[in-house]
């Protein structure tokens, strides 16, 4: 054996065995924090990624690790990088490595053991470390309290089970580990990022997201970023260069979170169950009772026995009729807690009634006031590839010229209204963006064009 592969395999970095846990799966103990008096007063967060060795502003704020895992994979694999950095601030919180409810067991238990060893590490260092509580399903109860040692300080976050835009919250998930672990650690405080549910008993420590946002950090030297012409829309974006102005910040193609970016946290990797957006009165019209039918305009969708909309017939041929009879229906799915549209149904030689459909006659319904072309207006090029994988189809208009989009033999299609001749097929919602609408690409001006329909 050289003396470099010694090296190697004895290397704590490699064994990861200096915080031996007096457990079963001997999961690292983070040292118990000691508060100091005016810990907690007006406390802020700092995200790690905001994080800066030569920066002196918000070091009286604590360091949290509640962001997409990528940006803090470093503090794993090599964890001496930003000591001399997170030395400078009040506390640390150990690294928020995600925990979904979809992830395989043996993923949730890695990263249980991640944040207690980088947090036993750091404290291990002269770090003040808090240490941060995540779990996943009930299964996940057996280990994900290991390593934090009763009364101590605890942090926990709400913002990813808290309703959002169309996601319900994900509360009862987050009791029922919430108690748990109130149970188990009895912690002196708990640090939470994001208002708590109103049901959270215990000694809480409220965190308020925007206040350690972003937002309230303008007291840094501002730098422009070098995509700035571009996020202003002062310049376009040249044809080949492989990057999308996505919510203010760059993603690059070849960056290996491009189409699957999720967010650190708990709950599950979809987010909460779909709720229509109150921003979209639109999508009103896929919730209702069972067996009612529901009336938005062209479309009538009927609602299944789980309240949600499990078929729609249009009373339109989205001007395509070689895609579309008028009327066709659309079976609605719900995988990934979202609605799916399939393809269409069409009926050359007519449709049947629509009047009855998976063992319910219609009992009632409402008349949905459909959404305004600003309500319909696609906020990023995210918003438009996710509806076009939900199977939506969409009018639009740009410079005075009607488009339609829709789907049709596995692709999606663009169109110039009432003109079936000039249909596009296209392999994926990357492939339509490319799509000439004039003399812009569809990718330049998606934001901008004026949305006159969309099915979801």
């Amino acid at each position: 054996m050289t003396e470099e592969n010694y090296q190697y395999r004895t290397s704590l970095f490699l064994l990861r065995n200096q915080f031996m846990g007096k457990n079963k799966l001997q999961i690292p103990v983070i040292p118990k924090f000691q508060a100091q008096k005016d810990d907690f007063d007006n406390l802020r967060l700092i995200g790690f990624d905001k994080t800066k060795l030569e920066n002196t502003s918000h070091l009286d704020r604590m360091v949290h690790f509640f962001l997409y895992d990528y940006k803090f994979e470093r503090v794993w694999k090599n964890p001496d990088t930003d000591l001399e950095k997170l030395k400078r601030y009040r506390a640390v919180l150990s690294p928020d490595f995600s925990m979904y409810v979809e992830m395989a067991p043996v993923l949730q238990l890695y990263n249980t053991f991640r944040n207690r060893w980088c947090g036993a590490y750091f404290a291990s260092k002269g770090i003040r470390v808090v240490p941060t509580v995540n779990w996943g399903s009930e299964n996940t109860f057996e280990f994900c309290f290991d390593g934090i040692e009763k009364g101590s300080v605890v942090a926990v976050s709400t913002y990813m089970v808290s309703a959002h835009d169309n996601r319900q919250d994900q509360k009862e998930f987050f009791l029922k580990g919430y108690n748990e672990m109130l149970r188990r650690i009895e912690p002196e405080k708990i640090i939470c990022y994001n208002e708590p549910f109103p049901e959270m008993q215990g000694n809480i420590v409220f965190v308020d997201y925007e206040l350690s946002s972003w937002k309230y950090m303008n007291d840094d030297p501002y730098v422009p970023s070098k995509y700035a012409e571009y996020i202003c829309g002062e310049e376009l974006l040249l044809a080949g260069s492989n990057l999308i102005i996505k919510s203010g910040y760059v993603v690059s193609k070849n960056d290996e979170h491009y189409n699957s970016i999720i967010q650190t946290g708990m709950g599950s990797a979809y987010g909460g169950k779909w709720r229509p957006d109150p921003n979209k009165p639109g999508n009103q019209r896929l919730v209702g009772n069972p067996g009612d039918k529901n009336k938005d305009g062209y479309r009538e969708t009927h609602i299944g026995d789980n309240g949600l909309g499990d078929r729609e017939r249009h009373n339109t041929d989205h001007g395509n009729p070689k895609a579309h009879t008028n009327p066709h229906d659309h079976i609605i799915t719900w995988e990934n807690n979202h609605p799916n549209f399939s393809a269409q149904i069409n009926y050359p030689d007519g449709a049947p009634e629509f009047k009855k459909y998976g063992g319910y006659f219609y009992m009632g319904g409402k008349i949905i006031q459909g959404s305004t072309p600003e309500q319909n207006r696609f906020v990023s090029i995210s918003d438009f590839k996710w509806c076009m994988s939900c199977g939506g189809e969409v009018e639009f208009d740009w410079a005075g010229q009607k488009y339609g989009v829709s789907h049709m033999k596995g692709k999606i299609i663009i169109y110039l209204y009432n003109q079936p001749d000039t249909t596009r097929y296209f392999s994926t919602a990357d492939d339509a963006l490319e799509y000439m609408v004039g003399k812009n690409r569809l990718r330049d001006v998606i934001t901008q064009v004026m949305v006159i329909d969309r099915t979801i």
